[in-house]
């Protein structure tokens, strides 16, 4: 372990990832980013599905491998024969947090239920992430990113008015999002088992992220029976904020948030007209009045270059940005200056440019210290320190339990 590797928050945390695919790996990965030693259990042979999802490179890898699966170690193991439940246990032995995403049943089924892997080690955290959590009717149903999106509202409120629901950017959301309320459940349980010793389960439906995250759609419905619908790029409260096309065909977003935005935008656009008490002066009034501000929205932005519109915002003081592609992202200047992209050089792969840890701290900042790794890369290393011999490896190999 590096010097920058032992000054890391979770430095000395030995974390063991079993899921697969995203959520449960991305809780993992955010873990292994600040330090924890993050060991990835696949599949003998062809590994880990993520290997093989997407993009693929020359050398055989995809790149969303290589990026979600940065810091982490690789050992192949096959959980379901049973001298891979007795090795898995010897890692649970020195592990600190296991990570799963199977289907609620699937490790008691294999004989590694939380129950066995508290005996094994009384202070164990096991993190649980599944479709729809670990209780209730739908607890065995499958589920995806895009059925979480589903069926937590998300979906609903996405597209045009009274058109087909569309999928509310990138169709993987829902993982990233629970597999960032997986890490902080890992953290919350880390820091109780320091304060009482004892080890317990964090348990994540997909959905339960989206469903979270809903503004205040659940306390207004239970208080008024309102069901917001789908309103295309607006948004319920405020008037204007949506996106609008510029003269040279770009697209901005603009955010009024309030009547101080919207008085140094009306200023923007030379209009004091519209700040009369008995025009659009008030949220209210704008709200009511949705379509013809943005007509007049509309209508002004059209005038102007994006650039040129986008400097006009900044001179009034009025929130407003573009809309960028990922080829305006790896060319923009703030992306640039915070270290927002990170280029790795992977031997073999050359160079890969990967998103950079977040969040940043100013005193222990997380790491990316290597890219995805090769199925089971680190064997020899990690078998071999709990004791298996090279004999004991060999003959677990010709098994393919390894």
């Amino acid at each position: 372990m590096t010097d920058t590797e032992t000054t890391l928050p979770l430095a000395g945390a030995r974390v063991l990832d079993i899921a697969t695919m995203l959520a449960g790996p991305f809780c993992a990965t955010t873990l292994g980013e600040f330090g924890a030693e993050v060991i990835k259990v696949e599949m003998p042979g062809a590994g880990e599905g993520t290997r093989y999802s997407g993009t693929m490179t020359a050398a055989g890898s995809s790149l969303m491998w290589l990026s979600e699966s940065r810091n982490k170690k690789s050992v192949t193991l096959d959980l379901r024969t049973p001298d891979g439940v007795d090795l898995f246990k010897r890692l649970v032995k020195t592990a600190d947090i296991v990570i799963e995403n199977f289907r609620p049943g699937t490790l008691e089924k294999w004989g590694l239920g939380y129950d066995v892997l508290k005996a094994v080690k009384p202070d164990i955290i096991l993190v649980r992430v599944s479709a729809y959590g670990q209780t209730g009717p739908y607890r065995e149903r499958p589920g995806f990113a895009r059925i979480a999106h589903a069926f937590a509202g998300l979906s609903y409120l996405a597209g045009e008015p009274g058109m087909r629901p569309v999928i509310p950017g990138s169709t993987s959301l829902a993982d990233y999002i629970t597999g960032l309320y997986s890490a902080l459940g890992a953290l919350l349980a880390y820091i109780s088992r320091g304060k009482t010793g004892q080890g317990q389960v964090v348990d994540v439906g997909l959905y339960e992220g989206i469903l979270r995250m809903l503004d205040d759609m659940i306390p207004r419905y239970g208080k008024t029976g309102y069901v917001r619908e789908r309103m295309g790029a607006d948004t319920v409260n405020h008037v204007p904020h949506s996106h609008y096309r510029t003269r040279d065909e770009q697209w901005i977003a603009l955010a009024c948030t309030n009547d101080r935005m919207w008085e140094r935008f009306c200023g923007a656009m030379k209009r004091p007209d519209l700040l009369q008490p008995d025009r659009l002066a008030t949220m209210a009034q704008r709200i009511a009045a949705r379509d013809e501000v943005n007509a007049i929205v509309t209508d002004f932005i059209a005038t102007l270059d994006r650039d040129v519109f986008l400097t006009l915002c900044l001179e009034h003081d009025v929130p407003a940005g573009p809309i960028n592609s990922v080829a305006d992202i790896f060319r923009d200047p703030q992306i640039e200056a915070r270290g927002n992209l990170l280029a790795v050089e992977v031997p073999g792969e050359g160079t890969i440019t990967v998103p950079n840890v977040v969040p940043r701290l100013s005193g222990t900042p997380g790491s990316v210290r290597t890219l995805g790794p090769a199925v089971g890369q680190h064997n020899e290393e990690i078998y071999g320190a709990l004791g298996v011999t090279a004999d004991d490896r060999a003959r677990l190999r010709d098994k393919k339990v390894i």
